[in-house]
Parts: structure tokens; C-alpha cells; sequence
């Protein structure tokens, strides 16, 4: 898996740990996502398969384009403003990566595609 299959990898694994622990606690599901959050789960990975950035993609807060849905937008950034902060101690190394590319400089925008 080179470099930037990891970063994206690790990308898709924080959105679904986010959803997770935001589902568990809020919706108070038990071994499973709600069809609600697997719904914004699937659709939160399949902007990632999309991302024109690929391994140079900011996090999405720092992201100079919006690729999400006005009305899913809002429903993700209710799960990042719930699981980001209980992230620390869930699931340590991928907040502290998380914070740390959230430090990394975005790109003004996504590289040409030759083709």
C-alpha cells in the first residue's frame, strides 16, 4: 500500500470510528451503526474515493472545496463536534494524526488531471 492509499485509508478509518462512537452514544446503538449513520458512513467514503486532493487532501475543515451535501454536511459536522473531543481516548493514534494533518498547509486546489 503506497503512501497515499495509507493516508486515505487512515482518513476513512477516522470518519467511520467518528460515526461509530457518535451513533453508540446518541442514537444508543449496539453493535452496528443505525441506518441513518451507515448511510452518512457510506457516503463520507465514497467523497473520499473521490477526493481530487487524494494523499494531499486537508482535513475537511481546512478544505478549500466542499464536497459534501449541504443537509449531510451539517449531519457530519454534528458527528465531529460530538466524537472529535471522546476521540482522545477512544481512539488515540487516529485523533492525534488527525490534529496533526489539520496542521498541514491545504492546497489552494486540487492538481490537474492529465488525461
Amino acid at each position: 500500500m503506497n503512501r497515499s492509499q495509507r493516508r486515505l485509508e487512515r482518513e476513512r478509518r477516522t470518519v467511520e470510528s467518528m460515526i461509530a462512537l457518535f451513533c453508540r452514544d446518541v442514537h444508543q446503538t449496539k453493535g452496528g451503526l443505525c441506518p441513518q449513520c451507515a448511510e452518512l458512513a457510506a457516503y463520507a467514503h465514497k467523497r473520499l474515493e473521490k477526493c481530487p486532493f487524494g494523499a494531499d487532501k486537508p482535513t475537511c475543515a481546512d478544505c478549500p472545496i466542499h464536497c459534501y451535501q449541504p443537509a449531510i454536511r451539517e449531519q457530519i459536522q454534528r458527528v465531529m463536534r460530538y466524537a472529535g473531543p471522546r476521540m482522545l481516548l477512544k481512539h488515540p493514534y487516529l485523533a492525534i494524526r488527525h490534529m496533526l494533518d489539520s496542521r498541514r498547509e491545504a492546497p489552494k486546489r486540487p492538481p490537474r488531471r492529465e488525461g
